[in-house]
């Protein structure tokens, strides 16, 4: 398993985690049994958003032993008063279904504290008006909840959050349909959405990727809206790619979906190649590096798509970037202009345009 360091606290998290949306209907039984898996493999990273409320007793007896090791994000809005998933906003709703998932956990704490699936400005005006953020902020002072998240599925609810400076982590949907304008949660162009990706990075917010597959419609060529089935490792690698990202987290079935899921771990690198997106991308999209170094080998050794996000993220804001662009081996100035990679890059950058550029806004 391969992690990653949140960047507002000494976590680290794998890349892969496990989404709880579609395991209730697996049975006790099955539930306990895939949880141990992920255990056994590494995976310390487990969100707490689920269609009912058959998960939470079972992942309270596994995690018993190991709880100090593992991440729950645990959602301030998600209610199983009737057993099965309700949204609100309602703050005395919201403290009795706290205090039940804790209680089902058997755990005192929170490592994530999401504002849960705010995606109308009007959503958020509730939860701060409601009582609802002071909750989690004092909980937060008193120790019960670690850190601060959000799951949301739009980009201008998430930058008003951002705005607030309270952030340690993002729950947002990403793949390349979302990216590229299709779907039910396809909100904000493929520009916007990267700036978003970037401004996370640029402030030390770390994202948690759900919806990478599209609810499965990107696997199926007769449901994708590329008319292309991508493959799940493929839309990994996607999500992965992404500033800021430190973990995707897929729903599972069972521990047959977990094992697929993990394979992804050791697949080679044309098998995460997703760079057939460029040949259905729409217009818009053309021109924007992805960081998806498909222009690699670089005749010149070149980090192209390294390069390309450290220029992206110092623009940003991230004071962190110009530092790690200063420690690449080798920078935009050293681009010998073969135009090998303007030839191979799926999306349509002219990255020898773009090496001039970077090259004099870093001075190397």
């Amino acid at each position: 398993m391969e992690y990653r360091k949140l960047p507002h606290g000494e976590e680290r998290i794998s890349i892969l985690g496990l989404g709880t949306s579609s395991i209730g209907m697996a049975g006790e039984k099955e539930i306990r049994a895939t949880v141990d898996l992920a255990l056994e493999r590494g995976v310390n990273f487990f969100d707490l958003a689920s269609a009912d409320d058959a998960p939470f007793p079972v992942y309270g007896a596994a995690m018993a032993g190991v709880r100090t090791q593992v991440h729950f994000q645990i959602h301030f809005g998600a209610n199983y008063q009737s057993g099965s998933y309700g949204w609100t906003t309602d703050l005395d709703t919201i403290r009795r279904s706290i205090d039940w998932q804790l209680k089902a956990l058997r755990t005192d704490y929170i490592d994530f504290g999401f504002l849960h699936c705010l995606d109308e400005v009007s959503d958020l005006q509730k939860v701060m008006d409601g009582g609802v953020l002071a909750y989690i902020q004092q909980l937060q002072r008193e120790g019960t909840v670690r850190h601060i998240g959000l799951s949301s599925h739009t980009p201008e609810v998430v930058n008003r959050v951002l705005d607030l400076g309270i952030l340690d982590l993002l729950m947002f949907s990403i793949n390349p349909g979302y990216d590229y304008h299709h779907g039910d949660y396809a909100i904000g162009g493929a520009a916007e959405r990267m700036a978003l990706y970037r401004r996370c990075q640029a402030e030390g917010v770390g994202i948690s990727v759900m919806k990478a597959f599209s609810g499965g419609q990107l696997l199926d060529a007769r449901t994708s809206p590329f008319g292309q089935a991508l493959t799940e490792y493929q839309c990994i690698q996607y999500a992965l790619d992404k500033p800021g990202v430190l973990a995707v987290l897929p729903g599972v079935r069972n521990r047959a979906d977990l094992e697929r899921l993990l394979g992804f771990l050791d697949a080679p690198p044309e098998a995460r190649d997703y760079s057939v997106l460029g040949t259905f991308t729409p217009t818009d999209a053309s021109g924007l590096c992805v960081y998806c170094n498909h222009c690699q080998p670089c005749p010149a050794a070149l980090d192209v798509g390294l390069i390309n996000k450290y220029y992206d993220l110092a623009r940003a804001g991230d004071a962190l970037a110009r530092a790690h662009y200063e420690h690449l081996d080798k920078h935009a100035g050293d681009c010998v202009q073969c135009g090998h990679c303007d030839r191979r890059c799926p999306f349509h950058v002219e990255q020898t345009g773009r090496m001039k550029e970077i090259q004099t806004y870093f001075g190397r």
